[in-house]
């Protein structure tokens, strides 16, 4: 007899989101008309056309740029307090406007509502408020007894997590008095949009945050520009280097947060069903679309069986379908591009030979889905184990003693992140010491705070964003 715990559809209402027909550039304080063709935003679970958004020329870069260097003169002289203010209240109307943010970063994202609500949407007030208590407090943050802002910062940011990295990067320039030109991802623009009207609500002075939207020539445009004096970008490798060739030799200073191939590693010790959980989280949480996402998990041979077996019984129980529906474990690839990536590298997977499987599941017809996927008898040689997916595809390696973990952990051209878990203190602390990437979880996975600084080494990138280190790349 079937013991199946069914669960009645539980959708999230639109209705508290308005989504215009058609969107601006935010320049200055105000809405304006972009001199690009425009493009289209969709829903990547219907796709639905949501809303048409104006695409920034150089021009209008340059009108974005020239806006933010006219309100540093006065954002930058007026008093750490004073700024601490106005953060407090764009982080409070983001918490009174959470579920709109939350409903419109599904919509257009394509996550599970529960993840935005409950992860996104939290976090990215969380570091709105513990910027703005830095904001009076700069000259203890150990750079210096009297340190200066750099002047414009340009932004750019990827569509994996749209409103988080935005705080990302908005919150610490502002509270120490820098001013912005933000490009959101061209498929994920409506919530950065939406944060523009909450720049007006709060009344922060116009031209301190400027958000022009577009496609990779926006972004070229907003890094080159010559009057940027400080360039931040969360998104691919390739395209990170593309822009330390651009910044090379200019005054620009830079924080690069690029790709990752996390390695879980799991030892026979470890508290086993807390590690499936953590290994669940740590490649399917916003369906594998994670820089720092676990995608290479390494399990000791002597419990790999049994880890394999709880993993795929867990599995089977992940929800995917309507990001909105508050049940949804596994929402929709945020693109047909994106898409066509997963699909692509993971048959060469198993063309090379990894064993391939996924739970039963049935995606809907309409969107871009994929199926919870992990790959067994992977080695260290297979395409699967050594370049970003972003998806929802995990690769099981074994190993047999710690410094065997510790090599095929590091042998990978990235180092942005790793997860431990043992009972061992001891050997939490030795992993750490040995592993090659900016952020060492144990005994948990994917766990964020605004207080603790997050990047990576290697072709993940270089500077940290969060905590104290977060202000290092916005202060001279």
């Amino acid at each position: 007899m079937s013991t199946t715990f069914e669960y009645a559809p539980a959708p999230e209402s639109r209705a508290i989101v308005d989504i215009k027909p058609s969107y601006g550039l935010f320049i200055d304080g105000d809405f304006v008309d972009g001199h690009g063709e425009g493009f289209t935003t969709i829903n990547p679970a219907t796709e639905e056309v949501l809303a048409e958004i104006s695409e920034a020329t150089d021009a209008d870069v340059d009108l974005a740029v020239h806006a933010a260097r006219k309100a540093f003169r006065s954002w930058s002289r007026i008093s750490g307090a004073e700024r601490g203010k106005y953060l407090f209240r764009i982080a409070r109307i983001i918490a009174e406007r959470s579920r709109e943010l939350a409903v419109l970063e599904s919509i257009d994202n394509g996550k599970p509502i529960k993840e935005s609500r409950d992860v996104d949407v939290p976090t990215v007030a969380a570091h709105f408020f513990y910027y703005a208590g830095w904001a009076d407090k700069l000259e203890h943050a150990g750079f210096g007894p009297d340190p200066k802002p750099l002047g414009v910062a340009g932004q750019v940011i990827p569509w994996n997590f749209p409103l988080l990295m935005l705080a990302w990067k908005i919150a610490p320039a502002l509270a120490c008095g820098n001013t912005v030109v933000l490009k959101p991802a061209e498929t994920t623009p409506l919530t950065a949009l939406l944060f523009a009207e909450i720049c007006q609500q709060a009344d922060l002075p116009p031209g301190v945050v400027n958000i022009v939207t577009g496609a990779g020539g926006t972004g070229r445009a907003v890094v080159a520009h010559p009057d940027v004096d400080k360039v931040a970008f969360t998104g691919s490798t390739e395209v990170g280097k593309a822009i330390a060739r651009t910044v090379a030799g200019s005054h620009k200073k830079v924080t690069l947060e690029l790709g990752g191939k996390a390695a879980n590693i799991v030892f026979d010790d470890a508290p086993l069903d807390q590690a499936v959980e953590g290994i669940v989280n740590g490649i399917f949480f916003n369906q594998g679309h994670v820089c720092c996402a676990g995608s290479r998990l390494l399990v000791q041979e002597s419990v790999a069986d049994e880890v394999l077996a709880k993993l795929k019984t867990r599995m089977a129980t992940l929800r995917v379908g309507d990001p909105l529906d508050k049940n949804t474990d596994i929402g929709a690839i945020n693109s047909a591009e994106q898409l066509a990536k997963i699909r692509a590298l993971s048959d060469i997977g198993e063309a090379e030979g990894a064993g391939r499987w996924s739970p039963a599941c049935d995606l809907p017809d309409k969107g871009f889905w994929f199926a919870p996927t992990i790959f067994t008898g992977v080695s260290q040689a297979h395409r699967i184990a050594r370049e970003e997916i972003f998806g929802p595809v995990l690769s099981v390696l074994a190993f047999r003693t710690p410094s065997e973990a510790v090599e095929k952990a590091n042998n990978t051209p990235f180092g942005l992140s790793a997860g431990v878990w043992t009972e061992k203190g001891s050997r939490i602390l030795w992993m750490a010491s040995q592993l090659r990437a900016g952020v060492v979880w144990s005994n948990t996975f994917n766990r964020f705070d605004p207080t603790s600084p997050f990047g990576g080494y290697k072709e993940s990138g270089y500077g940290r964003e969060g905590g104290r280190h977060g202000l290092e790349g916005y202060l001279q």
